[in-house]
Formats: structure tokens, C-alpha cells, sequence
């Protein structure tokens, strides 16, 4: 068994009497514990972050940034520890599980590069007639308090694209995060609240569900909420917030366009790829793939050869590329996903079976426009291939959706990906690669459903402060 995730209050850590176990979703055996917290619990947090925001607000920015890559050059150093946690908790293979600790670390050090650079700047008062010559300039400060509310697609990545901005930044952040991973949010939290540049208080950990959530979010103290979830959730934040900065990312349904120009086998690589990486429990995992009918037999045949030639098993085996799904209710959901779009005619070209409690990567070819497998985020190793007339009937497609996070084009046609980029409806727009692609340094975040906001670094430290205007006479 692994350790127990204990509460921060600040810097202090508190044993709670009650602590619920995590089973490994492969092999169902307990791995962590996490302490039972309640509306209390995440009102105390906030309380204490209140009050340390004063004192973060103050400090100076060499601190910060030499705290930042103080847990930077740590969390490197245990690499394999967090690696092993990963795998343990949410079952990510080990090779990606490394993967994410070191995308981890980047985030870090960009964000205490991001508060670095994060500045001002001058205005021209006498622009106008009516203005006059002055000093004046717009200024960044902290926000003071921040919510973060973190998944378990990424639970040490995703926390460090909140809490690590943020605090960069000068505020104080009260950190719930996914209750499927409570050993690595505690280990993680452990590395900033012990490191020797530390300010005091700054960094509050509180686990549960709705009622910590709500809590946090309906509290007056806070002024920013970060979230990364569903989108019933996000709903539920923004009727519940009030007059605070709220930040969503809310997932989407990640679509790429294969135009005849492409070269197919390279595409298809790259497709599945984005389609099973994380067993498809990704925000930007690859869910539709829409084909120009001249070349859509050929494609298919080509993806399901690579679907084909993944490695799924045990997430511990180094050379493992997909592993189960989060739990079994996830894994029988996708199941009827999968079983529903047959009935209506597709065909699966690869998968659509559970075997040794592992989902295997599917393949579903024929999917039509009526289909709820692809009008809904499966968040599943599912994806589905629709043949289409051409960019403009593909585009149309695409973008015929509630969600809007990143898309994609595969083509050697010029004019195409420059009209890719003007007329894909999305946050983020990627030229032949996959829309799964992302880079930490980037902006990140969607249009309609996808949310509200965007994350990396430079970008959040944007919504983690405030514009304060100064005229000097």
C-alpha cells in the first residue's frame, strides 16, 4: 500500500481521523489513502490563505522564482517516485508517467520565467486634446487568493498549470485536487511547502467532492476559480461563483480533417497516437477523424495497422502504450458507446472489446452525423471516421459542435491549412499534426463549451492577477 494524503492547512499537516482508500484501476488494490475533508475543512484553507496573501503579495520575486525552481530541480531529482505514484493511482503507463512528471517540471520553471517577464506598460495620457502629459502606466498585481480544482487525466501536470502560476504570480491557492490521486497532489504540494524559499501558509491541500467544491467556489475569499473538468461542473461554478475571475476547461471533442494531399501513413501514426494516448482521457484526445472520400479506404486500413501495433496491458511494463481506464464504470461506458454506434450501422474496424480489464483501442468506421458516439466528449480510447466530400463539407462538420477546444488538418495544401485557421471554430488550431498536440508554453483553453480562460504559464498568470492603473501627476 501506498501512503496517506494528509490535509496542508498552509504549512501545517494535519492527520484527519477518517481516510479513504484509492484502488489501482488495474489492479484494484489499494495504492493511496486520502483524507476525508469536509465544507469546514475548505473554509479553514481559505481563511489561512487569506491571511498569507498579504504576506505573498509582499515578498519578493527573486523569492518566488528561486521557489519555483527549487521544487523544479526536486521534483526532477525523484523523477521515478512520482512516475511509480502515477502509475499507481490513475494507471498512466509508466513511459508516459514519466513523461508527465518531466512536462511537470517545464511548467514549473516556465512559470517562474512567465512571473519574470510579467510587466506593465506606459500609456501616452496625452494622446488627445483633452489629455495632458503625465506619468501613467498599468501595473499587474495578485489577485490574493486562488482556487484551484484539478482532474485525474493529468494530476501532477494540471496542478502545476494552476498552482505554480499562480503562486509565481503572488497569491496565496487553496488546491483541491482529484480525489483518484491524493498521494500525488500531497507529494507534490509536500515539495512547495517544505522548500527553503517557502512563504509561509501560501499552498492549502482540502480532498472531497461537491461539498469541498462548492465550498471553495460559493466562499467570498477567493478571487479567481481555476477548474478543469466537465462541463456540468463548470456550469454548476458559474451559477454557484458570484462576482469572482472564473477559469473553465471544460473539455471538447477533438476532431482532425485528412485531405486527399496528405501523406496518409504519417497521419495515421500521428492518429493514433492522439486517439490512445492516456487511453483517450484526454481534453484534446482525437475523437473524429473526417476523411476525403478519395483517399478514406486507404486511410482506414492504415490506422487500424497502427491501432493494431499498440502495446495494451499492465501500465507497470516499460514498453506499455495504453493501459485501463480510470475505473470500471468508465471502461462499461464506453463499452455502450461502442455497442450503440453498431446498432446504428458503424463498423469497428479495430477493438471495442474489454480484455484482462483493459478497453482496447477501437476504431469505428461508417460513423454517421446522428451518432451520439461522436456529437458527445467519449473521454474513451474511441475513435470514430467520417468520410466526407472535401474541406468544405469538413469543416462544416466540425465545427458543428458544442465543444471547440483544438482541431486539426492533415494536407500538403497551402491555401487549406490557411483556411483551416481561419474558419475552425476552436481555441487552438494545429497544421498537420494531431489537435492532441500541445505544448506547456502555449495558451490552452476553448471556445463554447470548452470554456472560459486559457492556461500555460504567461496566459494564466493573466487571470491569476489584476490590472491596476496608475497616474502620476
Amino acid at each position: 500500500m501506498g501512503g496517506s494524503a494528509h490535509v496542508f492547512f498552509g504549512s501545517s499537516e494535519e492527520k484527519k481521523q477518517e481516510y479513504k482508500p484509492r484502488l489501482s484501476p488495474y489492479s484494484k488494490e489499494e495504492v493511496s489513502r486520502a483524507a476525508i475533508c469536509d465544507a469546514a475543512d475548505a473554509e479553514r484553507a481559505l481563511e489561512i490563505a487569506e491571511e498569507a496573501a498579504k504576506e505573498v503579495k509582499k515578498s519578493e520575486l527573486s523569492q518566488r522564482i528561486a521557489w519555483m525552481e527549487d521544487v523544479a530541480d526536486r521534483l526532477s531529482e525523484r523523477k521515478e517516485e512520482f512516475a511509480k505514484v502515477l502509475v499507481d493511482e490513475v494507471a498512466k503507463p509508466l513511459m508516459f508517467a514519466r513523461v508527465e512528471v518531466d512536462r511537470c517540471v517545464e511548467t514549473i520553471r516556465l512559470s517562474a520565467k512567465a512571473a519574470a517577464e510579467s510587466h506593465g506598460e506606459t500609456i501616452p495620457t496625452d494622446i488627445m486634446p483633452s489629455g495632458k502629459k503625465t506619468i501613467a502606466y498599468v501595473k499587474r498585481e495578485p489577485v490574493g487568493v486562488v482556487a484551484c480544482i484539478t482532474p485525474f487525466n493529468f494530476p501532477l501536470n494540471l496542478v502545476a498549470h494552476k498552482i505554480a502560476p499562480a503562486l509565481a504570480a503572488g497569491n496565496a491557492v487553496v488546491l483541491k485536487p482529484t480525489p483518484e490521486a491524493p498521494l500525488c497532489a500531497y507529494m507534490f504540494a509536500k515539495l512547495f511547502i517544505e522548500s527553503r524559499y517557502a512563504i509561509p501558509d501560501a499552498l492549502s491541500v482540502v480532498y472531497g467532492d461537491a461539498e469541498v467544491g462548492g465550498a471553495l467556489v460559493s466562499s467570498p475569499i477567493p478571487r479567481v476559480i481555476s477548474f478543469t473538468g466537465s462541463v456540468p461542473v463548470g456550469k454548476i461554478i458559474m451559477s454557484q461563483a458570484g462576482i469572482k475571475k472564473v477559469s473553465l476547461e471544460l473539455g471538447g471533442n477533438a476532431a482532425t480533417f485528412v485531405e486527399r494531399s496528405a501523406d496518409l501513413q504519417t497521419a495515421a501514426q500521428r492518429c493514433a497516437f492522439g486517439a490512445f494516448v492516456n487511453s483517450g482521457q484526454v481534453c484534446i484526445s482525437l475523437q473524429r477523424i473526417y476523411v476525403d472520400a478519395a483517399v478514406y479506404e486507404e486511410f482506414a486500413g492504415y490506422l487500424a495497422r497502427e491501432t493494431k501495433k499498440l502495446k495494451v496491458g499492465s501500465p507497470y511494463d516499460e514498453d506499455t502504450f495504453m493501459g485501463p481506464l480510470i475505473d470500471d464504470e468508465s471502461s462499461e461506458r464506453a463499452q455502450n458507446w461502442v455497442q450503440s454506434a453498431l446498432k446504428e450501422g458503424a463498423v469497428a474496424l479495430a477493438g471495442g472489446e474489454i480484455k484482462e480489464g483493459v478497453f482496447e483501442p477501437t476504431v469505428m468506421a461508417n460513423v454517421t452525423d446522428e451518432m451520439e458516439i461522436i456529437c458527445e466528449e467519449v473521454f474513451a480510447p474511441i475513435v470514430s471516421l467520417i468520410k466526407v466530400d472535401g474541406f468544405d463539407q469538413a469543416v462544416t462538420k466540425m465545427n458543428d459542435s458544442p465543444y471547440g477546444l483544438q482541431f486539426s488538418i492533415f494536407t500538403n495544401d497551402l491555401a487549406l491549412s490557411k483556411r483551416a485557421i481561419e474558419e475552425f471554430v476552436a481555441g487552438g488550431v494545429v497544421i498537420n499534426d494531431i489537435p492532441t498536440l500541445r505544448f506547456d508554453v502555449q495558451p490552452y483553453g476553448g471556445v463554447k463549451n470548452s470554456g472560459v480562460g486559457r492556461e500555460g504559464p504567461k496566459y494564466a498568470i493573466e487571470e491569476f492577477t489584476e490590472m491596476k492603473s496608475v497616474v502620476i501627476c
